[in-house]
């Protein structure tokens, strides 16, 4: 096991991400704001919608096989019923760094995708955001993070292959 900053950290270093759930609709969508925010903040990121084209400017790409170069790790934005699927392609693509999204309900978590990812070595943290640690955070996730640790929405360690 391994704290949350630690797994946080590990996850921020890497430069190539991919973000799952960018949509056509920025102002409705959690993964818009980890996308922009990871691009503005120099990352070399990649956007992930098999129903769109583009998204905030730049091309979406259908699945993560489809990013040429492929990526360092990513970030599930999508509903927890298609994080499965996409913790399997990271699986197959030899991604080792999962962050699935959440601040309320479930978010992007699925235990299930959680588990099968870690039996296949990758780190997978379930919950929280990545815009609340390091080089991506503002105050308000600073805020987040403090308010999500004891409703237990951010977990506190995270399971390191």
């Amino acid at each position: 096991m391994i704290t949350i900053k630690q797994a946080a950290a590990e996850f921020l270093a890497k430069r190539r991400i991919a973000v799952t759930g960018v949509s056509r609709a920025p102002q409705t969508h959690a993964a818009n704001a980890v996308y922009r925010r990871l691009r503005d903040r120099g990352y070399e990121v990649f956007a992930v919608n098999p129903n769109a084209a583009e998204a905030e400017g730049d091309r979406c790409h259908p699945d993560l096989k489809s990013i040429p170069g492929g990526v360092e790790a990513v970030v599930i934005g999508t509903r927890p019923e298609a994080a499965e699927d996409t913790v399997r392609e990271c699986a197959a693509l030899g991604i080792r760094h999962v962050w699935m999204h959440r601040l309320y309900g479930d978010g992007s978590v699925c235990e299930k995708a959680a588990a099968y990812g870690r039996e296949h070595g990758i780190t997978v943290i379930e919950g929280g955001c990545p815009l609340m640690f390091g080089p991506t955070a503002d105050v308000g996730h600073r805020v987040m993070r403090l308010a999500l640790t004891p409703a237990r929405r951010l977990p506190k360690q995270v399971e390191a292959p």
